[in-house]
């Protein structure tokens, strides 16, 4: 494991097409990549925005998913697996096809917004619309994620849902007090895992966008795979974004898992 970390850490100060021997290069991938690369910051903004709109969105449904599939209803198991089931199918189909789901001519989503008397779009090749209709796409698998709420809220101790009830709390506050507070260290991992894996989305920037319209949709990750395997490959620059991104992730999660002892309940306390 050190000699990967090390032997990367030295190609990010190297001139490095992956064919001719490295050559030391200083800083110079590190200046280029914050002075002179165009695509470096609206790479880094359009990846903060993914991370902003995908990690709350896709907690929030898998949460409500999971609250709605906890009760002992007819046929639940069935839907569980049917909400489950994005996860388990093959990503470069799934995210093929919702490249026809969002075509702007013969797409199922104008087709739909059409028959309810509601504006189309041109999704995926509109720069506003792109990055958002990337984020439904996340939404629609967010299965995994429901899997682990329901385990944390059949962790939730039953005594605690009686004493409510005793106590005329209804549904709303019995959520807010009880199972929230609970499964407080199930949204600590569902945060931590949702960061890291936005962070490094890939697959849907490559099937669905290819980082357009313009820069709208250039994830960090995506622009790494280009510069070390595009056109001109400088795995050199593409090994110090690497790093860049890594240290990024570092201190999101470090400042994330800090800070968890303000909200995170821990049985303790």
């Amino acid at each position: 494991m050190l000699y990967p970390l090390a032997s990367s850490l030295y190609h990010a100060f190297t001139k490095w097409d992956g064919l001719s021997p490295a050559k030391w290069d200083g800083l110079n991938n590190f200046r280029y990549m914050f002075f002179q690369d165009p695509t470096f910051w609206p790479s880094l903004r359009a990846t903060a925005y993914f991370v902003l709109l995908s990690v709350p969105s896709g907690m929030i449904f898998g949460l409500a998913l999971a609250v709605l599939l906890n009760r002992a209803l007819t046929g639940v198991r069935i839907f569980r697996t049917i909400f489950y089931l994005p996860v388990v199918l093959p990503s470069i189909a799934v995210l093929t096809l919702w490249k026809y789901i969002y075509d702007p001519l013969y797409g199922l989503a104008n087709e739909v917004l059409t028959r309810l008397g509601l504006p189309t779009s041109q999704w995926l090749q509109s720069p506003d619309m792109a990055m958002p209709s990337i984020v439904i796409v996340g939404i629609w698998g967010v299965g995994g994620s429901m899997i682990i709420f329901l385990a944390g809220l059949q962790n939730v101790p039953v005594e605690l849902y009686e004493a409510a009830r005793t106590d005329g709390a209804g549904p709303v506050r019995t959520f807010f007090s009880i199972t929230l507070p609970m499964i407080t260290p199930i949204l600590l991992l569902q945060l931590i895992l949702g960061l890291v894996l936005a962070f490094q989305a890939f697959n849907q920037i490559q099937v669905l966008t290819n980082g357009g319209p313009g820069t709208s949709t250039l994830l960090f990750m995506y622009k790494i795979y280009n510069d070390a395997f595009g056109s001109y490959p400088n795995l050199g620059l593409a090994t110090a974004e690497a790093w860049i991104l890594f240290v990024v992730i570092m201190i999101i999660t470090g400042v994330a898992l800090k800070t968890s002892s303000m909200w995170v309940f821990e049985e303790n306390q």
